[in-house]
């Protein structure tokens, strides 16, 4: 990996920029499974109409899982806003209309959004009282099935030098409920601190789409006890607030 410039590194993963591509390589105890899984979620989501970068190559680098795609030079959604807070409305109208058009795509090989969030309510260590209310509430949503990306946040959005949106990371990509998906992402803002920019994006998301808040609220206990598998010490207390069933009734 010596020629390579290393630009991302995260828990299990490192990033690196060489010459027109990204090639993001994994951790050796990385899942071989998660590896493909992903790698093949983004060869179904270039199938749509969503722009991505080109998958290039899934391989082997020094014993380590790789994934390379094409290179798309601009900055992300999260960096704009970083840098000129006086558009964040722009920015986030922008971010929302990018979620609605990824909602508007099928991709029927995609796994099952409901079959995806009752395993891991099933791998959360929460008592059987609550995961079987949180099963309940899993089962009364519509089923849906709209592309979903499980991971949507403004990091994830790569405006490019003409103006053109790329989203990336596509690791957690299902197929169902555009709420659910949308209560995914609000939590994230949570979670990174910003709370009032959570409620901006959802009175926004329910504007556009004439959605009743409450709707996608009934969602966002189930999306925090699937986030407690990611096994965050730092987030297990916030989630558990989240997780109350009874708080949207």
């Amino acid at each position: 990996m010596s020629k390579e410039k290393l630009i991302v590194t995260r828990k299990d993963k490192q990033i690196y920029l060489a010459d027109d591509k990204i090639i993001k390589v994994f951790d050796y105890e990385y899942n071989t499974a998660m590896v493909l899984n992903e790698a093949l979620n983004h060869a179904r989501i270039e199938e749509t109409e969503v722009n991505v970068p080109s998958l290039l190559e899934v391989s082997k680098r020094e014993g380590k899982w790789a994934i390379t795609l094409s290179y798309v030079k601009g900055k992300t959604l999260a960096q704009l806003m970083e840098e000129h807070p006086e558009e964040i409305d722009k920015y986030l109208n922008k971010f929302v209309e990018i979620q609605l058009w990824i909602h508007k795509q099928v991709s029927p090989l995609l796994t099952k959004q409901k079959d995806k969030m009752s395993r891991k309510i099933d791998m959360t260590d929460l008592d059987a009282a609550t995961k079987y209310e949180l099963h309940t509430r899993l089962e009364a949503l519509p089923r849906h099935k709209k592309v979903c990306h499980g991971d949507f946040n403004p990091s994830n959005v790569i405006i490019d030098n003409d103006g053109t949106p790329f989203v990336i990371d596509w690791s957690h990509a299902t197929q169902g409920n555009a709420s659910m998906d949308v209560a995914r992402t609000y939590l994230l803002f949570y979670l990174e601190g910003k709370e009032a920019l959570a409620e901006q994006y959802l009175d926004l998301f329910c504007t556009k789409t004439n959605t009743d808040k409450r709707y996608v609220q009934k969602c966002i206990p189930i999306v925090a006890a699937t986030q407690l598998v990611k096994g965050n010490k730092e987030e297990r207390d916030f989630l558990l607030k989240w997780i109350n069933v009874v708080d949207y009734e």
